[in-house]
């Protein structure tokens, strides 16, 4: 597996057939088009291809000095358990203590947050939604 990295929006069919493959959309009920359009608002983009194929990615909405916030980091199903989605999370953390962001956050999936648990997030109450990155480099 030859993976190619890029910071570029992903082609819109392929980024639709991605976010698809999460459910996610059952809920938003968006468009291609308006995938792509909230894309456009991202501060960085982390996609990962594998012979052209789209098969990770993982973006930040931030104001570049303080907050940051993690959306949509998503592996295709066949690609999941191999360490990918471990691999985009740490460079999209990567990114924020270059830039010296002092505050991580993220929405996490159903089933999900232990995955992020193990990465230096914590749970935040039940009433207060959302993780907060307390790893190092902060």
């Amino acid at each position: 597996m030859a993976l190619t990295l890029s910071n570029e929006i992903p082609p819109e069919d392929q980024f639709w057939e991605l976010f698809q493959s999460t459910g996610w959309n059952d809920n938003y009920r968006l468009s291609a088009a308006e995938l792509i359009k909230a894309l456009r608002g991202s501060w960085y983009i982390l996609t990962v291809y594998d012979d052209g194929r789209l098969v990770g990615f993982g973006r930040l909405v931030s104001d570049g000095v303080l907050h940051v916030m993690i959306y949509e980091l998503i592996v295709a199903p066949a690609y999941q358990n191999q360490g990918l989605g471990s691999e985009i999370l740490a460079r999209l953390i990567g990114t924020c203590q270059e830039y010296r962001i002092r505050d991580i956050q993220l929405f996490c999936a159903r089933g999900k947050r232990t995955f992020y648990e193990k990465r230096g997030f914590l749970s935040r109450p039940e009433e207060a939604p959302g993780m907060q990155y307390t790893g190092p480099g902060l």
